[in-house]
């Protein structure tokens, strides 16, 4: 396209933006645009059965891993704001030392270090988690706050929550349905490089697991398209994320 304009996606964790934002990354990259993917903690207490050494924590692991899959989909900066991970446990661990979880970082500093980002690229959108955190980890309902916050800060024109119908919102609340079916298998691929949490070791009831088990015909009909709530569509929910475009 002869027009570059800039995306910006901010997650709380390594491999949240494979599942809900891969596509559009793809497919934004592959037309273009400038994408610049901010990840706010290294996802260090997720679970995972791979192997891991005093050398190679699971923190290190996944950093290493969502850097793959950024190259995959066509990113052009990642950016690690380097929060501990809050874990899904029933209470907040104590924070490592010289590190804060993410749900106790004031809200104001960590919104102020993405608005930051967003300056510097110019992002005419942003793309973050919906306000129940998807399924409702602490981190996601954090990063959807963080995200509005900051994006009120750096004017940014446009804000999307990233969310799935049924499943994480209702579908009457969708206002952006984009098509990726096109970019299916740079999804996957993003997918696969989170291996820590995609091995087949993990066993059949982890999401991405799950996930690569469908046949690839399957996958790009189950995922062929990526959800968003924002600014209300004029009609039926529309495919295109960017401000004052139709398509």
């Amino acid at each position: 396209m002869s027009e570059g304009r800039t995306l910006a996606v901010f997650h709380a964790h390594p491999d949240d933006e494979a599942l809900l934002t891969a596509g559009t990354m793809a497919r934004a990259a592959g037309q273009g645009h400038r994408v610049v993917l901010v990840v706010a903690t290294d996802g260090e207490l997720g679970q995972t059965r791979v192997p891991l050494t005093p050398d190679t924590p699971l923190g290190l692991v996944r950093r290493d891993e969502v850097r793959q899959a950024a190259r995959l989909l066509g990113v052009h900066r990642l950016v690690h704001l380097g929060y501990a991970d809050s874990g899904a446990g029933p209470a907040v661990p104590a924070d490592p030392p010289g590190r804060t979880r993410f749900v106790r970082a004031p809200l104001a500093d960590a919104a102020a270090r993405l608005a930051d980002v967003l300056r510097e690229e110019g992002a005419e959108v942003l793309i973050t988690d919906d306000e129940g955190g998807g399924y409702g980890h602490r981190d996601h309902r954090r990063a959807h706050r963080v995200g509005a916050e900051a994006a009120r800060l750096a004017r940014t024109p446009r804000v999307l929550e990233a969310t799935m119908p049924f499943a994480y919102s209702s579908p009457r609340l969708i206002t952006h349905r984009v098509d990726v079916r096109r970019h299916a298998e740079a999804k996957r691929a993003a997918l696969r490089a989170h291996v820590s949490q995609s091995s087949p070791t993990m066993g059949g009831d982890r999401a991405l697991v799950r996930c690569l088990r469908l046949p690839a015909p399957v996958f790009r009909w189950v995922f062929g398209h990526e959800w968003f709530i924002g600014p209300p569509a004029a009609s039926a929910a529309t495919g295109c994320i960017w401000p004052g475009r139709s398509r």
